[in-house]
């Protein structure tokens, strides 16, 4: 126990000990060195016969067997010691001086062979003798100042200690989406799994660019959701980066479906299949043709979407509205396209307002505008009205125009009896323009796939922000019940909220159910920390005093991933979490770990990849006779409908004939 008595006792006991050890080696130099003593004249009678009875023990049959009993009682007197720590002192210097101590304590007697003096080599032996001593003595003292338990300074990241147990076992199922894996528990690296067993739930695939997403996920993603039958829609930003993987895969795998899904692929650049986003037999009502002009209008002007509800935003909107329902409901939508909608919003305002003045449903989207032109309110006219056109203008193009005027396919891919899967591209250099289209594209293909009754499907948006689907998180909270599994792949939080507003960008991140996530920074990650939780931590503290070193040892809840892990992922290594069901609990949902690539059968598969072959052979010539039809097809239905007014007295009060000064 350590009190003070006891502590008192104890320091008595060691300078006991020690003062044996001085006694018991100044007797050695006084039985080996008697000769020196002699001359001195420092012996007697008294103590030469104390010196034999010290003989007759036994003590000095051998040279060393008297400074080995010295050296023995130095040292237990060194084991109660006490010093004063040092964080500085290590054991490497304490053991130096005590094996140098050693070394000359028992070597010290070949001076006794000198042939030097009897006094001369006593003195010199003596001398050398009691430097070893005093060595052994400084090295042992030393050792007692060293602290002992000094704290874990190989893990200075604290790498060890954030690691948790994580979800070994393959959990697979008709709908999952499985990767394998490695994670550090302690010092030793285990395999796992990440088994995203309910996709429907949505994927938020996130990452920095480099960090992985599309070759350690994504890919995945595609490739065995084809495997296990599933219908298909994949928007790729970098046209064909992601639609070769699809096509391949799907060739490879096609005998799965119990009906082949036909494989189409949408591209302005390199035209491939057509397809008419405003197909009048999916709009069911002019609530159709409003979402579209919204995602439309949204898409071409992106700070449209923090300003929905002002008065200038929602005119263009309803505006548009109008002409896509006209042209849904004249003559049964046969000119129903956008590229005719584009045509018809150009043309001058007389001509304009009487053809809509004819449709009953649009009559109220179309009043404001008829009156303000009507009341020569020109200014209020060309900033609802011009907003809309120069925005749709800019879509005005001869390879836009073929792409979306025909009808190759249509957009339910999930149609039990005409599965198909669709790729569209993007491209990076032209991404206001063909991102607005592919976002029309997206928006009605969400409203056919979203339905019951229909075959599991995929819908998978590499970098999503570059498009916009308006209610995306409703797609996302309500498709699970129709077997959609949704994947979206981001950079960064911060890109969604400045493409979506922050209201629907923070919808969309909290209500995904599965989080894959490489290397992001800033709020992202500290987003991610809190979204993982916290594990119970070991934490030491260290307490120095002179006498002795105090450490604390504790646990504390700390974060299973804090936020500058997540900004230090190397490319390829992942955090995130899962979502489960309740006939397949999954305990340990977070994860933080290394996906595990097979990197030479990929290539390999790469390598074998087949081109994606053309659909149709075109020429300008073609292309340009299209975009000059669709023009001639609008002066003809204004043609028609005019001479359909005037011949018909009922219907003559719609011609509107402004005068112009």
């Amino acid at each position: 126990m350590q009190t003070g008595e006891n502590e008192q006792a104890l320091r008595k006991i060691l300078d006991m000990t020690r003062l044996i050890s001085i006694i018991i080696l100044v007797i050695h130099f006084y039985y080996y060195c008697y000769a020196a003593f002699k001359q001195w004249h420092l012996v007697s009678e008294f103590s030469d016969t104390i010196l034999g009875n010290i003989q007759n023990t036994g003590l000095f049959s051998n040279f060393h067997k008297s400074k080995l009993f010295a050296l023995g009682f130095l040292i237990i007197s060194l084991i109660g010691a006490k010093g004063r720590k040092d964080e500085k002192l290590n054991h490497k210097t304490a053991f130096a001086y005590i094996i140098t101590g050693i070394l000359i304590y028992f070597i010290s007697y070949l001076t006794l062979f000198l042939k030097i003096e009897i006094v001369q080599a006593a003195i010199i032996y003596m001398f050398i003798t009691s430097v070893g001593c005093l060595l052994v003595l400084s090295g042992g003292t030393l050792l007692s100042r060293i602290i002992k338990n000094s704290l874990n300074d190989k893990d200075i990241f604290n790498t060890e200690n954030e690691t948790f147990p994580q979800e070994e076992r393959l959990l697979e199922n008709e709908y999952s989406i499985n990767l394998p894996a490695r994670y550090h528990l302690k010092d030793k690296v285990r395999d796992s799994w990440i088994n995203i067993i309910n996709p429907f739930r949505g994927l938020l695939v996130l990452g920095t660019p480099g960090s992985g997403k599309s070759y350690f996920v994504i890919r995945h993603v595609i490739t065995q959701h084809i495997k296990k039958g599933f219908s298909m829609f994949v928007y790729d930003f970098k046209y064909h980066d992601l639609s070769k993987i699809v096509y391949n895969t799907f060739e490879k795998y096609k005998h799965v479906y119990k009906i082949t899904p036909k494989c189409y692929f949408i591209n302005f650049d390199k035209i491939m299949h057509r397809c008419n986003p405003l197909d009048p037999q999916s709009m069911e009502d002019i609530t159709d043709a409003s979402e579209s002009a919204r995602t439309i209008l949204m898409g071409l002007n992106r700070e449209w979407i923090k300003r929905q509800g002002d008065f200038f935003v929602e005119s263009p909107i309803n505006f548009l509205s109008a002409i896509i329902w006209y042209l849904k409901r004249y003559k049964d939508g046969e000119f129903c396209t956008l590229p005719h909608v584009i045509e018809l919003m150009q043309v001058d305002y007389d001509s304009l307002f009487t053809l809509l003045r004819t449709e009953k449903e649009i009559e109220v989207l179309i009043n404001p505008f008829v009156n303000a032109y009507l009341n020569d309110v020109m200014e209020q006219l060309e900033g609802q009205i011009a907003s809309a056109k120069v925005a749709m203008a800019r879509l005005s193009s001869p390879q836009l125009y073929y792409v979306l005027s025909g009808n190759d396919f249509t957009l339910d891919i999930n149609n039990p009896d005409e599965p198909k899967i669709i790729c569209m591209g993007n491209n990076p250099q032209k991404i206001q323009i063909y991102g607005a289209v592919l976002s029309l594209y997206v928006n009605r293909l969400v409203k056919l796939v979203n339905k019951k009754g229909k075959m599991k499907s995929s819908l998978i948006f590499d970098e999503f922000p570059t498009i916009y689907l308006n209610n995306m998180d409703s797609l996302i909270a309500t498709a699970r019940s129709n077997k959609v599994a949704t994947c979206l792949g981001i950079q960064d939080f911060s890109q969604l909220r400045k493409d979506y507003g922050r209201e629907q960008a923070d919808v969309i991140m909290n209500i995904t159910g599965n989080i894959i996530s490489g290397q992001v920074t800033g709020d992202t990650s500290k987003q991610l920390s809190e979204r993982f939780g916290k594990i119970m931590q070991d934490r030491e503290s260290l307490s120095i005093n002179s006498g002795d070193t105090s450490i604390t040892r504790s646990k504390q809840l700390e974060s299973a991933v804090p936020p500058s892990k997540i900004s230090a992922l190397s490319s390829g290594e992942f955090v995130g979490m899962v979502a489960d069901d309740p006939d397949c609990k999954i305990e340990l949902k977070t994860f933080h770990c290394e996906i595990v690539n097979d990197h030479e059968a990929l290539k390999k598969e790469d390598d074998n990849y087949k081109e994606i072959p053309p659909v149709r052979k075109l020429d300008n010539t073609m292309i340009q006779r299209n975009y000059l039809q669709i023009k001639q097809d609008i002066q003809d239905i204004i043609h028609s409908e005019m001479e359909r007014l005037i011949d018909h007295p009922k219907l003559a009060y719609l011609i509107i004939k402004k005068n112009k000064k």
